[in-house]
């Protein structure tokens, strides 16, 4: 048997991309995951800018997950310059990014996936037999983005984050308001635990390497070390000695591996598998009450997961407001220009960030680097692809191709982080 299953632009991901699969004699000869946007070059672009822009022009790469680029940059920054932000600071930067994680994963989940489980096009086309459900996801993504902007200053491309700490801090009266929003919005995490785990889901598992962030005390969201579940544990001044970026001749985006291994795994299964102990009880609780066992290899299960992390972020978020003080300080300290270079990883909704920047002593940005979780997910996405239809070669040409749409879907693709991503295909010959 020979055929191509082809997607020319894939739907309900960030961006714009393809897929090509190409079947011969009943093997897998091709796949191909295609992201034909044009380069961004925003690494270009901070270089000679004054190292104070970096986060605010890093925040533009995505309108999903602008504060994952935020919190990424500045803790870059503030490490080449020596600066350590005190208890409050810290925790209203975990307060916005697990806001960020609300909204970002209430819109996949939602969205973008769930209509594959479903049956339907689209969430418009499952609104009309679930009006109730849809309406839930599009509220708890609200109570994501009102976190966001009250530590922020605005729901996208908020403007609150400096370097060494924030421009203005909120009030307790500010935040406050939020506790009720958020405890509806743990409810609705919950609920929205139990309806993906009653998705039918494909048998499938790879054998991952998972790559995450590891905190001694949390579950990771802007610290920890770079770690796997095959032994690696670095620091991400690290990160350039073990990872490394690739061109492929179809792609606009750069694929990333590990040096000593190839592809590895990025994203909310990644960091649940290398972190179940730091989740709440509630959260440990909630997925082992969906099927979740400490360890998933299935990433169409994915979605339990992300609707477990969102339960998470509704709970931290809560305890953090609780304990909230207003920093005597805006920000940790002045900030003193050098020469130096500074490096950060942070868990951006969808996986692993890197950020690298080399400032000269006028505090001008000399050279960038960053590298998106997408990035690091597009050789994953083409083994799973790979392996799926060559396990699935007699299911019927149009079952295969929305099969291969979810699989990709399960990633949640951020095409424009990455550069973007197409639209798959299978061709059998």
């Amino acid at each position: 048997m020979s055929k191509t299953l082809k997607v020319d632009y894939l739907a309900r991901v960030e961006g714009e991309g393809g897929l090509l699969v190409r079947v011969k004699d009943d093997k897998i000869a091709e796949v191909k995951l295609k992201i034909f946007e044009p380069p961004r070059f925003f690494e270009a672009l901070l270089r000679g800018r004054k190292y104070s822009e970096a986060p605010d022009i890093t925040a533009r790469i995505c309108g999903i997950c602008p504060v994952a680029y935020q919190i990424t940059a500045v803790r870059a920054l503030e490490g080449a310059f020596g600066i350590a932000v005190g208890e409050q600071i810290r925790a209203l930067r975990r307060l916005i990014h697990l806001g960020e994680w609300i909204e970002s994963h209430a819109l996949h989940v939602y969205m973008l996936h769930a209509p594959d489980f479903l049956g339907y096009e689209d969430s418009i086309q499952m609104a009309k037999d679930y009006p109730d459900v849809v309406q839930r996801g599009l509220q708890l993504k609200k109570v994501g983005n009102e976190v966001v902007a009250a530590v922020g200053g605005r729901e996208i491309h908020p403007i609150n984050v400096r370097v060494g700490g924030f421009y203005r801090l909120p009030e307790g009266r500010e935040l406050f308001p939020l506790v009720k929003r958020l405890e509806w919005a743990r409810e609705a995490a919950l609920e929205t635990v139990r309806w993906v785990a009653a998705f039918p889901f494909p048998q499938f598992e790879r054998d991952y390497t998972f790559v995450a962030l590891r905190h001694p005390q949390e579950y990771p969201v802007n610290e920890g070390r770079i770690v796997s579940n095959k032994g690696l544990d670095i620091s991400a001044d690290r990160y350039d000695d073990h990872f490394v970026e690739e061109h492929v001749p179809y792609s606009n985006a750069l694929q990333s591996a590990l040096k000593e291994g190839g592809e590895y795994l990025v994203g909310p299964l990644a960091r649940y598998n290398l972190n179940y102990n730091r989740l709440s009880g509630a959260a440990r609780e909630a997925a082992q009450s969906a099927g979740l066992a400490g360890i998933c290899r299935n990433p169409f299960k994915g979605i339990i997961v992300r609707a477990v992390e969102t339960l998470y972020a509704c709970d931290e978020s809560l305890r953090i407001i609780s304990n909230y003080k207003v920093p005597r300080m805006l920000h940790a300290a002045e900030v003193r220009p050098r020469a130096n270079t500074g490096y950060a990883c942070t868990e951006a909704p969808r996986g692993v960030l890197y950020h690298r920047y080399r400032i000269d002593d006028d505090g001008d940005i000399v050279d960038a680097k960053i590298v998106p979780p997408t990035a690091q997910n597009q050789k994953s996405i083409e083994s799973d692809l790979r392996e799926f239809v060559s396990r699935n070669l007699n299911q019927p040409e149009e079952k295969l191709v929305w099969q291969c749409e979810q699989t990709v879907r399960n990633y949640d693709p951020c095409i424009s982080c990455a550069t973007h991503l197409l639209k798959p295909s299978v061709v059998r010959e």
